[in-house]
């Protein structure tokens, strides 16, 4: 028998009726949020369906709860241990400041009354309700609680970086090798918390740590756009490597060749980040390279990606068949992985046996099989495929076809009665069919087990807060792919603030995904026995509709997520 729906409560009742969100989102985000164990507004905004200012204020109205923006709020201000860590992240509630026997508690949802209570329980003091926006509830609470476990790091400046104690840090791996004691309070040490703790606040997938003859620099990338922010002494880039690979636990004695190695960073009792470090031996000393692994960005919900809805759909219908292929495929930092990795966790379910072999494992997922592979031993893709269907699987990831026997095994998996997600390094649907077949995979095999291709890109989300309309002449949209149905009166674009605001980074604010998603359908299938090219299949996917990656752009575009000029250096290169 089918759940009841949760009914709506008084502040999703007020959002319907200010037309903030459709009932059918207020009713699937209680029961999702419900189900996952996260507040209601939370829910809300993190999968994009309404602002956490816009909302912040309609309850504000809705309950009589005093608004603040937390922007102007100073950390130090919190009362230290006066609430247990688990309560906070439990209800989604900060205690902010206390007046005598009153203490003001910042929360995201009014409604959240056994939050308050609990915290009167256990402080003895009164409790009262401050209205917050939930993204800034969100990061001020990790911002807190990052700062009392790791006792101030963080608080170098670059100006300190000129009176560092170039002696501090023992660079011998037989004196300390996992570096703690005594060293974690040297300069070099705080110096490279700092870097980590600051990407991981800011939001960047790469740090990169990168000597020169004259200069050292530190980069960060962010929205897939790399910017420095740190400029070290260029004489501390030995003893900058040096410990970020016995935090990796490299060998710090090797700097003639590229070595790999990993960092788990814990942030709170609940909250870790992953590191994937790897070396590089450069002219002027080992430039390294921390890809930045955050294992939510798995659960974030396929909402939350940028689908389309008929692209989702596919998507959806795809993955709970029984058996066949789904390829995802694009450039390197396109977010093949994530689209992948929020797949399997629909899949992650009791019932199925999960396998992956990837190269190198990003992201640990509970429940599944991960296998990392290791050609220096003989295990590769191919080899770990071969095993994982000895080992009763029903859903097979493999993290990239590179040759003829990996797409062999693939698919003779897919044809017998498993699901098999894998990646691509190509530049669209059509062309996925193409590079397999010049492989060497024979075109029969290839139509009776792919079922869908999805290809992407990542474009910059524009900053919902400053984005700017763009004045822009009917003919140069034309010019740029949109039909005169789309440009009717009325319709605009928009662009970045041309110097962003708080909450953002040169106007934009996040990323989103460009995809074009192709169902092998009949038709397509012809075309592929009879060894049609890309051309071809790409000609046949339009007649179907499917829009490429272009129209898809252009379409978030017009939606006012993201800026033409994104559109275009995502899916032209301009």
């Amino acid at each position: 028998m089918a759940s009841e729906p949760v009914p709506l409560n008084g502040l999703a009742r007020r959002l319907v009726e200010e037309n903030i969100i459709e009932t059918a989102t207020a009713l699937k985000a209680s029961e999702e949020a419900r189900k996952q164990s996260i507040p209601f507004v939370s829910y809300l905004v993190q999968n994009g369906h309404a602002e956490a200012l816009t909302i912040a204020a309609s309850a504000a109205e809705e309950f009589g709860v005093p608004l603040m923006d937390l922007a102007c709020f100073d950390l130090e201000a919190i009362p230290k241990d006066l609430v247990k860590e688990n309560l906070i992240r439990q209800h989604h509630a900060l205690p902010l400041i206390r007046r005598g026997v009153r203490l003001f508690v910042a929360v995201s949802d009014p409604t959240n009354l056994q939050a308050l209570e609990e915290i009167r329980f256990h402080t003895g003091v009164s409790t009262e309700a401050v209205l917050v926006e939930d993204d800034k509830l969100s990061a001020i609470i990790d911002q807190f609680l990052s700062a009392q476990e790791d006792g101030g790091l963080g608080e170098l400046g670059d100006d300190d970086l000129e009176d560092l104690d170039l002696e501090s840090f023992d660079e011998s791996p037989d004196e300390d090798d996992d570096a703690t004691g005594g060293a974690d309070e040297t300069p070099i040490v705080r110096f490279v918390h700092k870097m980590l703790l600051d990407a991981i606040k800011m939001g960047a997938s790469d740090i990169h740590f990168e000597p020169y003859e004259r200069s050292y620099r530190v980069r960060f990338r962010t929205d897939g756009i790399l910017h420095e922010v740190s400029s070290p002494p260029v004489n501390l880039g030995t003893r900058l490597a040096a410990r970020l690979k016995v935090m990796s636990e490299l060998d710090i004695s090797e700097r003639r060749v590229p070595q790999d190695g990993r960092i788990k960073m814990r942030l709170s009792k609940t909250r870790s980040i992953d590191f994937r470090v790897n070396t590089l031996p450069t002219l002027w000393g080992e430039k390294v390279v921390l890809r930045i692994l955050d294992p939510s960005t798995a659960k974030m919900g396929i909402e939350a990606l940028g689908f389309e809805e008929d692209q989702q759909a596919m998507l959806m219908e795809a993955i709970h068949q029984p058996q066949g292929m789904i390829l995802v495929t694009g450039p390197t930092g396109s977010g093949k992985t994530v689209t992948l990795y929020t797949g399997l966790n629909i899949l992650n379910t009791e019932q199925r046996n999960i396998a992956t072999a990837e190269d190198p494992v990003e992201i640990n997922l509970e429940g599944v099989n991960q296998v990392h592979v290791n050609h220096k031993v003989g295990l590769d893709f191919a080899t770990a495929l071969r095993a994982f269907l000895r080992q009763d699987p029903d859903v097979v990831m493999v993290g990239e076809i590179r040759d003829l026997d990996t797409a062999d095994i693939a698919i003779k998996a897919a044809q017998t009665g498993h699901m098999v997600l894998s990646t691509l390094h190509t530049n669209s649907a059509a062309e996925t069919l193409t590079r397999l077949r010049s492989m060497g995979v024979q075109a029969f095999n290839l139509a009776t087990s792919v079922n869908l291709i999805i290809a992407q890109r990542l474009a910059r989300r524009l900053c919902p807060a400053c984005k700017i309309a763009m004045d822009v002449p009917k003919e140069t949209l034309y010019a740029e792919g949109f039909t005169k149905e789309q440009v009717a009166e009325g319709f605009e674009i928009f662009g970045p603030s041309p110097d962003g605001c708080d909450k953002c980074k040169e106007g934009y604010k996040g990323r989103v995904g460009i995809y074009e998603v192709v169902k092998i359908t009949p038709e397509m299938t012809r075309i592929i026995m009879e060894d049609g090219n890309s051309l071809q299949i790409a000609e046949q996917a339009r007649k179907l509709g499917y829009n490429d990656l272009r129209l898809s752009g252009l379409r978030k575009v017009s939606q006012g997520v993201t800026s033409l000029a994104e559109c275009n250096r995502m899916t032209t290169g301009h």
